[in-house]
């Protein structure tokens, strides 16, 4: 594990403001009739704009700035002009900078227009997982508390957690040691100490948490073809709590 210094810390932060404000600006412009593809534009537009650099497009082969994963798709959804919203869709957006050499990486999961109650629940608990999760960032804890707290909330609500995919460290590099289950029992892992920094990104099934891919290699559906809702913050492990970088 690489911890960061104060300094570190900061252009970290600079580099995840930068993604929370491209996030605003796709999420705003997010609405019935608008393709993913334009939303990409946009985000590629702004992160540029800002003096940053797209950190997914290229990335193993990866051919676009944002993931947008349209309702089934829990990760990895390539944005495309064929695909376009429709009221009552979920999109998450997950969206990474290099900005001065450091990383900045989150995601949310959007509401398009008015969707059904039980898509909406499945939003707010998910995000409830995030902020569960976040909690746990304290000197002292262990990594696996992080995903102890996601899996507890989820299930408590009746959802299911994805354990396919994971969050991880985060840096000078998109990735880093150590990986972040969102599951598992409490108390196991690495110590979490300041200056360590993990992409916290709860994936929460309506149904069952099976995943299958589609054949481009990258889309991950839900194996039932329930919904899914994605969440992530790069949050910092400080002497006074956690940091969400870039917020605030």
């Amino acid at each position: 594990m690489m911890l960061k210094s104060a300094a570190e810390l900061e252009l970290m932060h600079q580099a995840n403001l930068l993604v929370h404000e491209t996030l605003r600006v796709v999420t705003e412009a997010t609405r019935p009739g608008v393709s993913t593809a334009e939303l990409d534009v946009l985000a590629e537009q702004h992160i540029r704009a800002g003096g940053g650099r797209p950190a997914f497009k290229g990335y193993r082969g990866f051919p676009a700035t944002l993931c947008t994963s349209v309702n089934d798709v829990i990760v990895h959804g390539i944005p495309s002009a064929e695909c376009v919203l429709k009221a009552g869709d979920i999109v998450s957006v997950d969206c990474g900078v290099v900005w001065k050499g450091y990383y900045g990486d989150a995601a949310v999961t959007v509401a398009v227009g008015d969707v059904p109650d039980e898509a909406r629940r499945l939003l707010e608990v998910t995000r409830e997982c995030l902020e569960a999760a976040v909690g746990t960032m304290r000197p002292g804890g262990r990594v696996s508390d992080v995903g102890s707290a996601i899996q507890r909330h989820a299930e408590g609500h009746g959802f299911s957690v994805v354990r396919e995919f994971v969050g991880h460290g985060i840096g000078r590099a998109l990735h880093e040691e150590p990986q972040v289950y969102n599951f598992g029992p409490p108390g196991r892992g690495p110590e979490l100490r300041p200056g360590l920094v993990l992409a916290i990104e709860p994936m929460v099934n309506q149904g069952a948490a099976g995943v299958v891919v589609d054949a481009d290699g990258w889309t991950a559906r839900t194996e039932d073809g329930k919904l899914s809702a994605h969440f992530e913050y790069s949050v910092a492990v400080t002497t006074n709590g956690p940091r969400i970088l870039g917020m605030g």
